[in-house]
């Protein structure tokens, strides 16, 4: 089977967030991709498949468990779908996965996924982080909160180990944080750690960015900041991806570019 592997939400090799890509993905069983997940050790690895609904199927698995949807596997596998032929090539696509058929668009080589509508929930006990928290579910379940600046973020050393009892406790796939940039280049910066998931932090999280959006607009803060922004994540990594958030009365768009680092085959046998 074709193999692809993309880097999300930048335009240069290795600084943004990589999924793994099975491309024609038909002849494989449910634990197949799940041993192939745990395999390339990826946050995810997705498998395209033919659908009847929408122009693609996709199926969406971290090195633990399938989800119904990610963000970031989303946009790469688009960019894979269109690069390798698997889709023609077009401004409007529609993918079928787990939360349901989903709206894409590519606009000047930014490739953007509306994303399923977020469920948010308050949370009856503190979590030991930020201000306020909130459990925002959008296929994965995140529980986000903003802290007082982006320096208490980026020196942020969580304890692994208590995140992931927390996450299991909330049935939550991890914590997403936040707070307002002043690099001049973005407008928020987000950290992701999703341990429970066998992702100790996601170097730039798409449904995460997904979920902080979610929180800004239910909290009535989005207005300190703008409707449409670019969120920084990924620089304690050694990453420095950048997600566009376009946010409406009704909808949460996500975007980014995509680059291709890694292809060829891939063998089961």
């Amino acid at each position: 089977m074709k193999f692809k592997q993309v880097d999300v939400f930048t335009n240069r090799p290795f600084l943004g967030n990589p999924v793994a890509v099975v491309i024609g993905a038909e002849g494989l069983d449910t634990a197949a991709m799940q041993r192939i997940a745990r395999w390339t050790n990826l946050s995810e690895t997705t498998f395209l498949l033919p659908s009847s609904k929408a122009d693609y199927r996709l199926r969406i698995f971290t090195p633990l468990q399938e989800l119904p949807f990610a963000g970031h596997p989303t946009i790469g596998s688009a960019h894979a779908a269109l690069e390798s032929g698997f889709v023609g090539k077009k401004a409007a696509l529609r993918q079928e996965c787990g939360a349901g058929i989903l709206e894409l668009s590519v606009e000047d080589h930014w490739i953007y996924v509306r994303a399923p509508q977020p469920k948010i929930a308050a949370l009856d006990k503190p979590i030991g982080f930020g201000k306020r928290a909130l459990r925002v579910d959008v296929g994965p379940v995140w529980i986000v909160a903003e802290l007082d600046d982006a320096q208490e973020l980026a020196a942020l050393e969580p304890d692994m180990a208590a995140l992931a009892a927390l996450s299991e406790s909330l049935e939550a796939t991890g914590v997403t944080l936040f707070a307002a940039s002043e690099d001049g280049v973005s407008t928020i910066h987000v950290r992701s750690f999703a341990p429970a998931q066998g992702v100790p932090e996601d170097p730039v999280c798409g449904s995460g960015n997904v979920s902080v959006a979610a929180y800004l607009r239910y909290t009535g803060e989005l207005e300190r900041f703008e409707r449409s922004y670019v969120a920084r994540q990924g620089m304690q990594l050694g990453r420095d991806g950048r997600v566009s958030v376009r946010v409406t009365d009704s909808d949460i768009e996500i975007g980014g570019h995509c680059v291709t680092c890694v292809e060829g085959t891939i063998r089961t046998s």
